[in-house]
């Protein structure tokens, strides 16, 4: 069987590190790198994983991959600190490695996700699919702020099997986070929005609400469907705000 590596990428994590390195334990080894976290994340990880290694955090995609290169095999499985690999995930997973397609370099995996205690069918997160499994020397995460994706050097598979996904504490860990995102989506958007209009505040943020809620069918997901379109609005209009003051403090 081919050896693998599992990466999570932890912050302040201390209500998930247990859980997610309980799901990666049949992982050859399990790689965890900490950004300073103050929260006692740190410690427990150095208890439970195989290496910890410290890094003052960036962005995302800059984090994973300073990391990647440091896994000790060639397939890395990258899971978020609130997700977990499920038995038949792994099961899955297992057997790929037992017996690998020799030209499929990366698979993406889907995710079943959770909000508000409920699982969210609809909302533009139904399909939701990730590329966490893949072999270290052939893929790369893009340098994006937000949203990064793996750029993979040859063939991709797709998994049957899903993680469990659960982005959520409360709503305003949430919403604090969304506007971490905001501000990491001005920066990825300067170099290609122009002049900014009254289209950006006022239109795109309503079409943001409009498409989760309206053409993704969020509103079959109740309460949670609501709350999640009115925050792609917000997050779109924070976008642009946020876009607008890093450029006024250029002048």
């Amino acid at each position: 069987m081919n050896k693998l590596t599992a990466i999570i990428p932890a912050g302040n994590e201390i209500h998930n590190i247990e859980a997610v390195i309980a799901s990666v334990n049949f992982a050859d080894e399990i790689l965890v790198v900490d950004s300073f976290s103050t929260d006692g994340t740190f410690e427990m990880a150095e208890k439970l994983a195989t290496k910890v290694i410290r890094r003052p955090f960036d962005y995302p995609s800059s984090q994973k991959n300073w990391t990647i290169p440091q896994a000790k095999y060639e397939w890395i499985l990258l899971v978020d600190a609130d997700e977990r690999v499920t038995p038949e995930l792994k099961a899955e997973i297992m057997e790929i490695l037992k017996n690998p397609n020799p030209n499929i370099v990366a698979y993406w995996i889907g995710r079943m996700n959770h909000f508000m205690g409920e699982r969210v069918h609809y909302s533009g997160w139904r399909n939701d699919s990730v590329i966490r499994l893949f072999k270290r020397d052939f893929c790369k995460y893009e340098d994006k702020h937000v949203h990064e994706e793996i750029i993979a050097d040859g063939p991709i598979g797709k998994l049957k099997n899903k993680l469990y996904h659960n982005t959520y504490i409360s709503l305003d860990k949430y919403m604090d986070k969304m506007n971490k995102y905001a501000t990491w989506q001005a920066k990825d958007y300067d170099k290609k929005t122009g002049m900014l209009t009254p289209y950006h505040f006022i239109i795109k943020p309503f079409w943001g609400f409009f498409k989760h809620y309206i053409l993704q069918s969020g509103f079959r997901d109740g309460v949670v469907g609501l709350t999640i379109g009115y925050i792609q609005g917000y997050v779109v209009f924070m976008r642009y705000v946020k876009l607008w003051l890093l450029r006024k403090d250029r002048e």
